[in-house]
């Protein structure tokens, strides 16, 4: 496990009191049916602004804390906990990463202060299909301009500014487009977690070129990657332990159930399954901030890892919870989707089980 700083101890505190008191699992509740187009609690969004969250990994020099990819991880293992939804993993880590790799002086000074103060949302678009293929890019950049169509955009609804991949003169990059131009039109989505997401189609967009290539793709993506699978963590994690105290209440045939041995398996199977995808998770986000060479490798493992552990425990949450499980009256149903919907997020564990087997050469 990874050995907390004092500043990073009190960092995931700090976070895990103000979801507690401010940002429970009713909250996302009340959030979901009042059916608010951004999917996300724009006050519950401002306060974590303001706590100085979405500029946890921007340099100072930006407005930021610089406090690293392992500091951000805890936030958003605490966020996950209680399925807090913000735009934190598409603005503060996605896209702050993009820039901070591969942007200008002149576009670090621009946006980076504005993402870290939260007054804007920046998001990536790099996906054109059903499924997670960076590799395939049919969006072309082209004497100032993009055009083409992205899927299923991550706070797509409410991003100001888009961090896009396109074909242009030298491969695959990323570029820069602000979300007001005329060539932006937005399709907003219904997904299974309730969260925000858009189809964005880039009409001869005006844009500007990120320097980098097809690496800053990959190097943001894994950003990205392991800050999923930190959330991911923290969903699990509250999933399993809220099934455990279940298992130690309910009481059927005149015993608790947590006293029948096979759900003692089961649950134990769910704890060692969390703890190995905790050591993967925190040395994909510990590889990041060290800039280690197999930084990639333990992304994929991470998130693969991570995918699965939540896959099962967000099934036997509902399963050892019975009726009650089943309905939408008890949050099993919010764990399970959310479950789903972060597998899929920059590449489900099929995808990343391939591209660690590539990576070791298989």
């Amino acid at each position: 496990m990874a050995v907390l700083t004092e500043e990073q101890s009190m960092l995931k505190d700090a976070a895990k009191s103000w979801v507690q008191e401010k940002s429970p699992v009713s909250a996302f509740r009340k959030m979901r049916d009042s059916g608010v187009e951004l999917g996300y609690d724009a006050a519950a969004w401002n306060e974590m602004a303001e706590m100085g969250w979405a500029g946890v990994i921007i340099p100072e020099e930006y407005g930021g804390s610089n406090f690293g990819y392992l500091s951000l991880g805890l936030i958003l293992e605490e966020l996950g906990r209680t399925l807090t939804a913000s735009p934190l993993l598409a603005s503060g880590l996605a896209a702050a990463s993009a820039l901070m790799l591969g942007g200008s002086d002149d576009q670090k000074s621009t946006w980076l202060p504005k993402i870290a103060d939260g007054s804007v949302i920046a998001t990536l678009a790099v996906d054109e299909g059903p499924h997670h293929r960076p590799d395939k890019v049919e969006a072309t950049f082209k004497d100032g301009v993009i055009t083409g169509k992205k899927s299923f955009v991550l706070e797509g609804p409410a991003a100001q500014l888009f961090v896009v991949s396109a074909k242009g003169s030298d491969g695959i990059g990323l570029y820069l487009v602000k979300a007001d131009d005329v060539g932006v039109v937005k399709q907003r989505l219904q997904l299974a977690d309730s969260r925000g997401a858009a189809n964005v189609e880039f009409q001869g967009a005006a844009a500007e070129p990120l320097s980098g290539g097809y690496a800053l793709v990959e190097k943001v993506l894994d950003r990205a990657r392991a800050g999923v699978a930190a959330e991911m963590l923290g969903a699990a994690t509250q999933a399993f332990e809220t099934t455990l105290d279940y298992l130690k209440t309910r009481v059927q045939f005149g015993q608790v159930i947590g006293s029948f041995q096979a759900l003692q398996h089961r649950a134990a199977k769910m704890f060692t399954d969390l703890e190995l995808s905790r050591s993967a998770v925190e040395a994909a986000l510990t590889a990041i901030d060290n800039d280690s060479p197999d930084t990639a490798e333990l992304v994929s493992l991470a998130k693969a890892k991570m995918g699965d552990t939540f896959h099962l425990v967000s099934n036997e949450m509902v399963q050892m919870h019975g009726g009650i499980g089943m309905t939408d009256a008890h949050d099993a149903g919010f764990y399970l989707k959310r479950a789903r919907a972060a597998e899929a997020a920059f590449g489900n564990q099929a995808y990343h089980r391939d591209r660690y087997a590539r990576i070791q050469g298989y």
